[in-house]
């Protein structure tokens, strides 16, 4: 409850923060509002398009949420197969290496061409966008197992399955836990690139429409509403990582 209070007047003083600069911006620099709309006008735009950007926030939050749940589940299982067999993850992490070494912007509409303008690319997107650090942190993790247990699992015998179940991935949950929390913030970014590519809804679909109509206020609004989303995310599974690594001492 301390930390909910506390991350709550933190996220308060840095919005009344934000806030005041961009009203101070707008009252000093006077730009026109399709460049730059103060900060009430942007509120206002939210009970005038309620339930338009809440529609399609919920379908960014929707491919989000699943690309991130596939992202992790694949990541995770990926660095498990290449722990478990050497050989075989000669062959596939080059290909793994290749994904990422591509720009999300040259991916994202070779996706959009192959998958559609439906939620498939966009969740695509969001798996690539997060695959790679899952499974970087996790395999790191994996082996960095402290000699002694290493040892002790030779000593007995321990087949490498037995080892991996007993040893590694127990020793590997702080790995996962940081690059869970480190790929939660990127997981919006690859769902909004797919969307900016094309799509049939989702908030970046509002920042093309409202940027070609002029409609900077919603344009800002919807800015918002991912921002919000990305935050909220960041905290739920900053706090849930938590009871997953209950040992892991915290600053």
């Amino acid at each position: 409850m301390k930390a909910a209070l506390t991350v709550c007047l933190k996220f308060l003083t840095g919005s009344t923060v934000l806030f005041c600069t961009w009203a101070l911006l707008v009252w000093v620099l006077q730009p026109p509002s399709y460049l730059l709309p103060g900060p009430v006008e942007v509120l206002q735009a939210f009970p005038k398009n309620a339930g338009f950007l809440l529609h399609h926030a919920g379908i960014t939050a929707y491919e989000t949420l699943l690309g991130f749940g596939l992202g992790i589940t694949c990541g995770a299982l990926l660095a498990i197969a290449v722990w478990l067999f050497p050989l075989a993850g000669r062959v596939i992490m080059p290909s793994v290496f290749i994904t990422q070494a591509l720009p999300v912007f040259v991916v994202a509409p070779i996706l959009v061409l192959w998958l559609g303008f439906g939620v498939s690319s966009k969740v695509v997107m969001a798996v690539l966008v997060i695959f790679f650090t899952i499974t970087s942190m996790v395999y790191d993790g994996l082996r960095r197992l402290d000699t002694g247990l290493s040892d002790l699992a030779r000593l007995y015998g321990a087949t490498r399955l037995q080892e991996l179940w007993v040893f590694r991935l127990p020793a590997a949950l702080p790995a996962f836990s940081s690059g869970v929390r480190a790929a939660v913030v990127f997981a919006p970014m690859g769902a909004v690139i797919g969307e900016w590519a094309g799509a049939k809804g989702g908030l970046a679909f509002i920042m093309l429409q409202a940027n070609a109509r002029g409609n900077t206020d919603v344009l800002f609004a919807a800015v918002i509403l991912l921002a919000l989303m990305v935050l909220a995310l960041r905290y739920t599974v900053d706090h849930l990582t938590r009871f997953l690594v209950p040992w892991q001492v915290e600053d």
